[in-house]
């Protein structure tokens, strides 16, 4: 039997640089070797949000993917260790949690720790402190230290987990060193029109000022809010999720540095929404994601500026955003990846996770010219189930709040849930039950931190438990905890970390 296989894709357009526009381009320049050129338009006119400088532990395996030193990328973006997220007031104002990388304790016998933890906490005999004393990423977070994991699995050390904060604009430009190295041609430019095909309606061409014409096969669109081609070229409707995430602005600015570098970042409740704190090793990132409904623009500025730790390096300055994203990612010759496709706020710092997985699925459902059908619809499948399993752990940080001092937090504690959400809250409240589907960003451990972080309580645990005595179990969770706090307190300061192996000279203090 013969078997007819439609052309391979020769022509990869992407429009739109930045964080997402640069991450693509240096995941396909390994297709140049194979004879296919990848261009990006971008036009310098044109600035990027940059919303996020602050990442989850899937980056390393992006950064690896390209061969990147980690040392260099550190030094080169200005970047600092992050252990994980400190959650401040946003249960009752003056409470605080840490939302840690990596695990809790460890399992035994087929029953989770936690659910270990939990029958400790009721059985009022043996007080076991913060499941957080059983997470080392968590411990050294709290301590300000850092190091690598162990590569050992026998080791405490091998249950850290990190990624990075960094400077978005330097690492989009780190990216374009790799892929221009590696064969992408960078064409600067605004794109003016979109050519179509008649009769398929595939886009065949983008236009740019000064009658210049950009062919291609397959085009990402990079674009960020604008969607100019997956939105506004080929028509794709935006699906809303403002009803439960309202936040809709914010306001960013830079500050100085001030005291020593924490490895973690900071999201502070306040009245109409939340600041984040992430700090680099060159200055400190602040940003108040806010609901245009419940402050006005000038009174969220003033409380973002009135929290900054050291003097602001510059104006702040502001963006507006819907929560949400495209009914389809994917649609006949374009993908769009990032903020084209659609929008969660970075208070879990998912949004370069999203790229990242955008570009892992491309890579791995690349099409020929024929474009199957059914590979669009796995790809449009798969990617719109994970911006939904990520919306739906941000909304559990609103509404799991018992603040009523402010009509946002009112509204917030109050509304209806996806069903998706109510489904997995039912099984909590019952037996703190967490199953994690197939393909699902957080684990387990990051629904535990925060539901109990924010004192969502079960009414029982595992009945299993029980196969544990309490005598046993009490000794079994001391060693673990000991071992934990041994291991954190053996870690060099997270000041120190960078210093040895990975500080930037163009950023070092004077």
């Amino acid at each position: 039997m013969t078997v007819t296989r439609p052309g391979k894709i020769t022509k990869v357009v992407i429009v739109g640089g930045g964080t997402a526009g640069w991450m693509t381009a240096a995941a396909l320049s390994r297709l140049v070797a194979s004879g296919v050129s990848v261009t990006l338009v971008e036009s310098e006119e044109i600035g990027t949000v940059g919303v996020g400088e602050a990442t989850i532990p899937s980056l390393l395996d992006y950064n690896r993917m390209l061969g990147i030193d980690e040392d260099a990328f550190v030094r080169a973006t200005g970047a600092t260790f992050k252990l994980g997220i400190e959650f401040r007031n946003w249960t009752r104002l003056g409470d605080s949690y840490l939302h840690p990388f990596g695990t809790h304790g460890r399992d035994i016998d087929g029953v989770s720790f936690h659910q270990l933890w939990l029958r400790q906490a009721a059985s009022g005999n043996a007080d076991p402190g913060p499941i957080g004393d059983y997470c080392l990423s968590s411990v050294a977070a709290r301590r300000g230290r850092f190091t690598r994991p162990s590569a050992n699995p026998q080791s405490v050390l091998s249950t850290l987990s990190y990624a990075f904060h960094f400077d978005a604009g330097l690492y989009a430009t780190f990216l374009r060193d790799i892929a221009e190295q590696d064969g992408v041609v960078r064409v600067e430019g605004r794109v003016i029109a979109v050519d179509r095909n008649a009769e398929t309606g595939f886009i065949e061409a983008v236009r740019l000022e000064g009658d210049r014409r950009i062919e291609g096969e397959l085009f990402i669109d990079c674009s960020g809010f604008r969607s100019l081609l997956l939105g506004d070229t080929l028509g794709v409707p935006f699906a809303s999720w403002k009803q439960w995430l309202p936040c809709d602005r914010a306001w960013a600015v830079p500050s100085e540095r001030q005291g020593p570098l924490t490895p973690y970042t900071r999201a502070t409740a306040d009245s109409a929404g939340w600041r984040w704190r992430i700090p680099l090793q060159h200055r400190v990132g602040n940003g108040y994601v806010y609901s245009s409904a419940h402050i006005d623009d000038d009174d969220a500025k003033q409380a973002l500026l009135a929290g900054l730790d050291g003097a602001a390096l510059g104006e702040p300055r502001q963006l507006r955003f819907e929560a949400g994203r495209r009914k389809r990612l994917w649609d006949r010759n374009c993908v769009a990846i990032g903020l084209s496709g659609g929008f969660l706020e970075p208070l879990e710092s998912t949004s370069i996770h999203l790229i990242q997985s955008g570009i892992a699925r491309l890579m791995t459902l690349f099409p020929d010219r024929g474009f199957d059908p059914v590979e669009i619809d796995e790809y449009n499948r798969v990617m719109l189930r994970e911006y939904e399993q990520v919306r739906d752990f941000i909304i559990l940080h609103y509404h799991a709040t018992e603040r009523s001092d402010s009509p946002f937090w009112d509204h917030c504690r109050t509304m209806a849930l996806p069903e998706s959400l109510q489904g997995k809250l039912a099984l909590w409240r019952g037996k703190a039950r967490v199953f994690r589907e197939q393909g699902e960003l957080f684990t387990p451990d990051s629904w535990i931190a925060v539901l109990l972080g924010q004192n969502v309580q079960p009414a029982s645990f595992d009945p299993l438990t029980g196969g544990l005595p309490l005598g046993e179990a009490t000794r079994f969770m001391a060693h673990i905890r000991e071992m934990i706090g041994m291991t954190a307190e053996a870690m060099p300061t997270h000041e120190d970390f960078i210093a040895q192996h990975c500080a930037a000279p163009i950023f070092r203090q004077a």
